[in-house]
């Protein structure tokens, strides 16, 4: 991730109160026959969020200007947490060592990036997690968790590394759990308050919108 991104939380009261949600983008081309082909132009989803819906109070409000203006509008990215989705595990259940697989040894690898992996039958998608919640990450190697002395977690790029004496050997799973936010920026320079309609009810409108590497 660029310099231009600031390790900090948005108002966590503020986002779990937020709307929003991933966004792909497909081709799809119309035949004279009916038919039609459709083709990703995409590889991995970017998702959308509207943090005015989590704004309920002048003081909240306050808060997220302030965050605003420290941020520059959409100069510096910052993490996000998804109520929806900020968790390894299924449902409400505690991230645990053997939820998501990211990959096998071979010995000599000491570096395995961090996924979740949407769906199971047909087309698994594979995430790439970059923006683990520090202290969050267990790891298992081939089914048994392993102490945090064996490994070390880049919380800005979402990368586990094995330190020497506790590599992953040929062909042990290696698998992990985790708490994740997602790495965003402000989808606007202008942010419009009319204070007499927010205390009528009016919700603000805060676009963000996920960062890419």
């Amino acid at each position: 991730m660029p310099t231009s991104f600031h390790e900090v939380l948005f108002p966590l009261d503020v986002a779990l109160r937020g709307a929003g949600g991933p966004e792909r983008r497909t081709e799809i081309v119309a035949f004279g026959s009916g038919r039609e082909q459709r083709n990703a132009r995409w590889a991995h989803s970017r998702r959308r969020y509207d943090a005015g819906y989590g704004v309920k109070t002048l003081d909240a409000l306050r808060e997220v200007v302030a965050f605003f203006e420290e941020r520059r509008g959409q100069l510096y990215g910052f993490r996000w947490r998804d109520r929806l989705d900020h968790s390894s595990a299924s449902g409400s259940a505690a991230p645990a060592p053997l939820d998501q697989l990211l990959g096998a040894g071979d010995g000599v690898a000491t570096d395995f990036q961090l996924v979740k992996i949407y769906g199971a039958s047909y087309a698994p998608y594979a995430r790439p997690i970059e923006k683990p919640v520090p202290g969050s990450v267990r790891v298992a190697v081939g089914g048994v968790e392993v102490e945090a002395s064996a490994f070390t977690v880049d919380a800005t790029r979402g990368v586990v590394t094995f330190v020497p004496g506790h590599i992953p050997t040929e062909g042990a799973a290696v698998t992990a759990g985790f708490l994740f936010d997602v790495p965003v920026r402000f989808d606007t320079d202008y942010l419009e308050v009319d204070l007499s309609a927010f205390t009528a009810g009016a919700i603000p409108k805060i676009p963000l919108i996920e960062i890419k590497p």
